[in-house]
């Protein structure tokens, strides 16, 4: 059963915030999945990656470092954006996928769940997911946010 099927654009302005993302679960969940998905991965303007790097060095390095890092940019190309994944149910913290995959396909159930997800008991209730925007490099970064659940059989 569809749960959430939701998409969205972000912007560099969002970068270090979150989204977070409420949905409802129903009685009788034996396996709650996601599928995340946010493209593009890669900042291809290269001009562009060089200028975002300089301004971070500004930021980020001590002031003896920059150049040097200033004449090594390349070890830290390409940029690539950055969106994890976490999940709330109703009593708390289910777990994180902080990964720098594109497209995640997650599960979890009473005994198993995907590496960053805790199994367990699938309440009913109101469940979220956040969306951790670490760093969006790219004009636009799309997302697509698909949740779904399998439910046991109904007894005769």
């Amino acid at each position: 059963m569809k749960l959430l099927d939701t998409e969205g654009c972000v912007t560099p302005e969002e970068s270090r915030t979150h989204i977070r993302i409420p949905f409802e679960l129903g009685e009788n969940c034996e396996r709650l999945n996601l599928r995340f998905q946010y493209a593009p991965k890669k900042l291809e303007n290269r001009e562009r990656a060089i200028a975002l790097l300089k301004e971070s060095y500004d930021l980020y390095i001590l002031p003896e470092h920059r150049e040097y890092a200033a004449e090594h940019t390349d070890r830290h190309l390409p940029l690539n954006n950055l969106i994890t994944v976490s999940l709330d149910d109703a009593r708390g913290y289910r777990g994180a996928c902080h990964r720098h995959d594109p497209l995640q396909e997650l599960f979890l159930s009473r005994q198993e769940a995907s590496p960053g997800l805790m199994a367990g008991e699938l309440t009913a209730g109101s469940w979220s997911v956040t969306l951790s925007l670490h760093c969006i490099v790219t004009e636009i970064c799309d997302y697509r946010l698909q949740i779904w659940a399998s439910e046991k059989e109904e007894s005769a």
